[in-house]
């Protein structure tokens, strides 16, 4: 329940009518947080649409402009521990917006069984990769080096727990990704209701057979990735970058901190920002690595270590599929088709896509 008062300084409700019910949130909820945060009367709220994973709305306060994110997906350990070193990066001239703590001091509000964190309104919009300038594409490369400069230097002052000397990464076998594809094809026979994307989900997993199998020899052999590795943000892609007037504003979503070679980052970051509409903009991905290096030295040959290691994952794995049949999520639909477009247009182009790292 809200506690006195609290309900009725909430003034209005939620402005987004059409959004998913994840983007729910209870009056008695929402008063708890106020009382947690301090935030005074709440003017408006509106739901973010363009997270994925976890859902977030902006407040309109008498505290201040603020962005309300419940965290689902990630411990409470994990969590906090995350969120104690953006404090640091900030320090660093990382764009980033440290959180706002609970009246108690806690950076996590834990309410109806939820966690709860708070930032301070950013001001910019989410820009995909495409559509930044070349000198943009650049710049963001320079940020992601110092980002991850700024998290080795969170590690020396002990905000987070020490880089293993060595790191493996699993690389899926052909007959294990097979199997995936013929598990999910009967998925889509028993659980599908004949739609557009049962139709295409079922196309694309006996195409998805038959590339693995002809394709199984340009797997990763080495379970040890080339190159250099250290704490990395984990998620970089336009959803979780604001821009404002051609400059990066902030880095957001800090639920997946982890140790991954620095490659792998670089990689899947140029993936998610300039592979759109089933095509690479490889003039983008060059000038994004060159922007990277010119902060981090990384080794040409462990970018295309990088690539082709992703190009593998993401050959042999289905976890949007996993999602819409296995959990009944039909949330990212829509990635699995764009993803499925990529695929087949990297595999067709593997040379072509790795020298665009290289020469970065």
């Amino acid at each position: 329940m809200c506690s006195d008062g609290a309900c009725s300084r909430i003034v209005r409700g939620v402005t987004d009518a059409t959004a998913a019910a994840r983007s729910d949130i209870s009056m008695s909820v929402l008063g708890e947080l106020i009382d947690a945060f301090g935030l005074g009367d709440v003017g408006e709220r509106h739901y973010l649409v363009d997270g994925l994973m976890n859902a977030n709305w902006g407040l309109d306060t008498s505290a201040g402009r603020f962005a309300l994110k419940r965290v689902t997906d990630v411990s409470l350990e994990r969590l906090q521990r995350n969120l104690r070193v953006l404090a640091a990066l900030g320090a660093d001239d990382v764009p980033v917006s440290a959180p706002s703590p609970t009246l108690s001091g806690s950076l996590v509000a834990q309410v109806d069984g939820g966690a709860w964190c708070l930032f301070p309104w950013v001001a910019g919009s989410h820009v995909r990769g495409v559509d930044l300038t070349l000198s943009e594409a650049s710049a963001l490369g320079g940020h992601l080096g110092r980002l991850h400069v700024s998290l080795s230097r969170a590690c020396d002052r002990g905000l987070l727990p020490g880089v293993p000397e060595t790191i493996t990464a699993d690389v899926t076998s052909p007959e294990r990704a097979v199997e995936k594809a013929e598990r999910l094809t009967a998925a889509v026979r028993d659980k599908g209701t004949g739609s557009d994307f049962d139709k295409d989900a079922a196309v694309s997993l006996d195409h998805r057979r038959v590339l693995v199998s002809k394709y199984a020899d340009h797997r990763p052999r080495s379970a040890t990735p080339e190159g250099d590795h250290g704490w990395t943000h984990g998620d970089v892609q336009y959803r979780n970058l604001l821009w404002e007037g051609g400059e990066l504003a902030a880095f957001l979503d800090w639920d997946r901190i982890a140790v991954r070679t620095y490659a792998e980052e670089v990689v899947r970051t140029a993936q998610v920002q300039f592979g759109v509409a089933g095509v690479f903009d490889l003039v983008r991905v060059s000038a994004f690595v060159e922007g990277y290096r010119s902060v981090v030295p990384l080794e040409p040959s462990a970018l295309v270590d990088g690539a082709r290691r992703l190009w593998w994952k993401r050959m042999t794995d289905f976890w949007q599929l996993e999602f819409h049949y296995d959990r009944g999520d039909f949330s990212f639909d829509d990635l699995f088709t764009a993803d499925e477009a990529l695929l087949h247009w990297w595999t067709d182009r593997l040379d072509q896509v790795e020298d665009a790292f290289a020469a970065g």
